[in-house]
């Protein structure tokens, strides 16, 4: 578990770097890019910044190269606002989140067709046996006396 400053930190990083890219970066490659996650190692002396582009495969790669190549800039940009002893490297990751979640989304749908066609071929089908075929234990009153407490009414 990371200490609350180490956290604090990544979240002051995590809003620095969003910031940068937003108004001080202006490369023609960088697509549009979201800043996920910051994390920072326990002696911060690395963030790795998860983050993810909204577009194709060649935006991706675009952006990948536009953040690889301003990493220096904004290091130092953080290092003046964080005001830090030693600046934390800056290594940018693409995050996986979004393919992870087309690919789950994907597996629903397919099991979701499948119920569909499993529900198809029960339409109007009949069980091989009774309905419930579980036994149920149903108080017979005629065997019972008059007054006299059954050992399930005990238990209540």
């Amino acid at each position: 578990m990371a200490s609350p400053r180490v956290l604090k930190l990544a979240d002051q990083i995590k809003v620095i770097v969003a910031e940068m890219l937003e108004r001080k970066i202006k490369d023609p490659r960088l697509g549009f890019v979201t800043v996920t996650d910051v994390r920072l190692t326990g002696d911060s002396r690395e963030a790795t910044v998860f983050y993810t582009v909204l577009g194709s495969e060649e935006d991706r790669v675009g952006t990948a190269a536009a953040l690889k190549s301003a990493s220096g800039l904004i290091r130092s940009q953080v290092g003046k606002q964080l005001g830090m002893k030693f600046t934390p490297t800056v290594a940018f990751i693409a995050d996986a989140i979004p393919e992870t979640a087309r690919q789950l989304d994907d597996l629903l749908e397919r099991a979701r067709a499948v119920d569909a066609r499993v529900a198809e071929v029960a339409n109007g089908k009949t069980y091989a046996g009774d309905e419930d075929p579980y036994k149920h234990d149903e108080p017979e009153t005629d065997d019972l006396a008059e007054g006299v407490p059954d050992s399930r009414d005990l238990d209540r």
